[in-house]
């Protein structure tokens, strides 16, 4: 087992960055397939760089990743879809799980022709790379969960979800909301920045109540995937904040030790946002992996 750690700060590994041609901008793209009737992302940086997929978490979109998109297009082949739901995505008719989102994400990858690339999932987001990871391994170059974990829910917090969903199906949507996002940040960015805090809160409220349902039972019945860490043949990457919330440190840490290459980063300072609350960490942390995963 190979295992890179970085409890401070991001790697400081020195590499030659990769080649870039026919650059191009972000461009925001729209696809209709069978199950999705719309299925929007971005795409930016060059058509020969190393593909790295972001897929954002709950109740956010594509948008989550705006602070360190601009950056990581500079080296690779940026890919970021608002999931089947979120954002300008529509749901597909069938029940919301993590395999059918990820079914969504090999869609908007084969539209591309990107054969190889990384994964990177927040959240929610980590959840349905590992689906995809289960379903589609010859895709996967890396996986980066961040802020993510392979367990399934406890006892406790399927019943937390469940009162979520009835209040929300109550019209209590709102509540659900502003009760939730504030917890997703650490302590003291919450009360040193207001207004970001505001700002997410309305990202979440522009999801709509049916696409909060239908994620909140996917996450619920989601099963535990911390086997397919012994068995994938690429590394996985682990962001972990110390003061996350949702995701215990103490579980993250020791699942980041499964597979045969892990990139280990503990953010002191962050909560559940780390592309929002240390954007110049996260951003460093997936640079480096990625180039990691491509032998760049």
């Amino acid at each position: 087992m190979l295992l890179f750690c970085n409890f401070a700060n991001g790697h400081q590994k020195s590499y030659t960055r990769f080649g870039l041609t026919k650059l191009t901008y972000m461009k925001n793209k729209q696809i209709s397939t069978t199950k999705f009737s719309k299925l929007s992302y971005t795409i930016s940086g060059s058509e020969t760089a190393p593909a790295l997929l972001l897929l954002h978490g709950f109740p956010e979109s594509g948008t989550l990743w705006h602070k360190i998109a601009p950056t990581l297009s500079k080296d690779f082949l940026l890919v970021i879809p608002d999931l089947p739901g979120s954002g300008n995505s529509t749901l597909a008719a069938e029940k919301t799980s993590m395999e059918l989102l990820s079914e969504g994400i090999k869609e908007i990858l084969d539209a591309e022709k990107i054969s190889k690339a990384v994964i990177a999932g927040h959240s929610m987001g980590g959840y349905v790379s590992l689906a995809f990871a289960e379903i589609y391994p010859s895709y996967v170059q890396g996986l980066s969960l961040v802020h993510s974990t392979t367990v399934s829910d406890t006892a406790e917090k399927k019943e937390n979800r469940r009162k979520a969903i009835a209040l929300i199906q109550k019209g209590g949507k709102e509540a659900f909301v502003r009760g939730m996002v504030p917890n997703l940040f650490s302590d003291s960015f919450r009360q040193l920045n207001p207004k970001v805090i505001e700002d997410h809160i309305e990202t979440g409220l522009k999801l709509n109540a049916e696409s909060m349902i239908a994620f909140y039972e996917a996450m619920l019945i989601r099963p535990m995937r911390t086997f397919i860490l012994k068995q994938v043949p690429y590394p996985v990457q682990w962001i972990i904040g110390k003061y996350d919330n949702l995701i215990p440190t103490e579980s993250a840490l020791q699942q980041s030790s499964l597979a045969q290459v892990n990139f280990v980063s503990l953010y002191t300072q962050s909560g559940h946002m780390s592309m929002i609350e240390c954007p110049y960490l996260l951003e460093q942390d997936l640079k480096d992996f990625t180039l990691y995963c491509f032998n760049c």
